[in-house]
């Protein structure tokens, strides 16, 4: 259940992105022919009075169409409410309206949650600290075997206790021991496993293993004093969400071989989100807030077939006076697109088999 959860979560956050687009057409009075989920082959379709609704067979997005480039279409060249013949600003809204739409859902979402869950209070400590990430695809974390979900239980025969010192514990004894080969003692889904790090030895000579660290144990809640603070709580949550997000993007862009194994398709975010119903069913809409951001940030950014690209191509025309010749736009989102699809089944595929049930039945 916690898996088709997470299913439904991505499937509706597409669905608000491509709504956005949508609505800053009708709500202007642009002409919208086409509003899809997915790409590729039509495995369902129903036709409106005006737009084709559809499904289609490849999971990696949804797109809104316009009779600008129907060749079937029969409104003339010339109407004036056709996307292609409205002023910049009007198209750059429709542009931007679903990435607007994925922020305001993510901010509408932790409302959601924090109202349901209550205002976090701090935590029910666990032994163990809580690897959520790992960092480094080559560091010492990744060649021992540590995996993302681990829970530090000891280092070097050392237990870590339930209390907030565990962490700081830790970490101690992992500065301390640079080039130096320590034993962990790791708990995993229901085993035990023993470990052997090597830190490697940083600018400042202390040892590092490529590892985000965080408090093993449950969230504790408490009722909102009132409706004002779930409001500022829900803020604070999403500053530091879309912030921690854009400087991951940043450093994908400037450390891309560090971190390029975080990078995940469909199914590693189904795994994410499954992950997190696991404990509290309501955590999926935590999930749904990290996720909408993500897909507002990936999809602003100036790389063709994203909405960045087409707001580049708006500036590029503001600046010169008129667009690009329409052969040089097609081409460059036409190969855009098939790039983004190339990457997504190489994510789906990569992803598929590093499963730990694909993983098992390899065993």
């Amino acid at each position: 259940m916690s898996v088709l959860g997470a299913i439904a979560v991505l499937a509706v956050l597409i669905v608000v992105h491509e709504l956005g687009h949508f609505m800053a057409a009708r709500l202007q009075g642009i002409h919208a022919n086409r509003f899809s989920l997915g790409f590729g082959p039509i495995l369902w379709k129903y036709q409106g009075t005006e737009t084709e609704y559809g499904i289609r067979a490849i999971p990696l997005g949804g797109f809104v169409g316009f009779p600008d480039d129907d060749p079937d279409s029969d409104i003339p060249p010339n109407d004036p409410n056709l996307l292609s013949n409205r002023p910049i600003l009007d198209r750059a809204i429709v542009i931007s309206a679903g990435v607007i739409a994925n922020l305001v859902f993510a901010y509408v979402v932790l409302v959601g949650q924090l109202t349901v869950q209550g205002i976090p209070a701090g935590l029910d400590y666990q032994p163990g600290v809580l690897v959520p990430q790992i960092v480094s695809g080559d560091g010492p974390a990744a060649r021992a075997g540590i995996a993302a979900g681990d829970v530090i239980l000891s280092i070097n025969r050392q237990q870590l206790g339930a209390d907030e010192n565990a962490i700081i514990k830790l970490q101690t004894e992992i500065q301390k021991h640079p080039n130096q080969e320590i034993p962990l003692m790791v708990e995993r889904t229901d085993r035990i496993l023993t470990l052997r790090v090597t830190p490697e030895a940083g600018p400042d000579g202390k040892g590092r293993i490529g590892v985000q660290l965080y408090p093993h144990g449950t969230p504790i809640y408490r009722a909102a004093q009132n409706p004002f603070e779930v409001l500022r709580v829900a803020a604070e949550q999403f500053q530091n969400i879309f912030v921690r997000t854009v400087q991951g993007f940043g450093q994908l862009i400037t450390d891309f071989k560090s971190v390029a194994h975080q990078v995940g398709g469909p199914v590693k975010i189904v795994e994410a989100g499954a992950k997190f119903a696991q404990s509290d069913s309501a955590n999926l809409l935590f999930f749904a807030a990290i996720v909408s951001i993500n897909l507002a940030i990936l999809n602003i950014l100036p790389l063709p077939a994203l909405d960045g690209g087409q707001l580049v191509f708006l500036l590029i025309e503001g600046l010169r006076g008129k667009p690009l010749p329409t052969k040089v736009q097609e081409n460059v989102m036409q190969t855009g697109l098939m790039l983004l699809l190339g990457l997504g089944v190489f994510l789906i595929i990569r992803d598929t088999t590093q499963l730990e049930v694909f993983q098992k039945l390899l065993d």
